[in-house]
């Protein structure tokens, strides 16, 4: 399951970004824009809401399970989840979880 989970976290990565990056180059780094054309419709604040609500659930797992499975290097979870999204963050997270779980104790 491991290298489905960072294939996934790979693809997590790479589709959302192949949608950002030419916003980014059109637009700049316009925060506010960015969150207007999110917003834009209904349907788009569905997905938007749906995401930013599952990240903050995401880092609040990373935390809780990551700390007592005494796993270290959850910054890279974190940081992939707020940067890119849960797309990267999760399969990333549960890649480090499934490789402490498989060393030898």
């Amino acid at each position: 399951m491991r290298w489905l989970y960072l294939s996934l976290a790979l693809l997590g990565a790479v589709l959302p970004y192949s949608q950002f990056i030419p916003w980014l180059a059109l637009h700049g780094l316009n925060i506010r824009l960015l969150f207007t054309d999110l917003f834009s419709s209904s349907i788009g604040a569905f997905f938007g809401l749906d995401v930013i609500l599952s990240a903050i659930v995401l880092l609040i797992f990373i935390s809780r399970d990551g700390g007592a499975r005494g796993m270290h290097g959850l910054w890279l979870p974190r940081v992939a989840t707020c940067l890119i999204g849960v797309s990267c963050g999760l399969p990333l997270f549960l890649y480090m979880r499934e490789v402490q779980v498989a060393r030898p104790i």
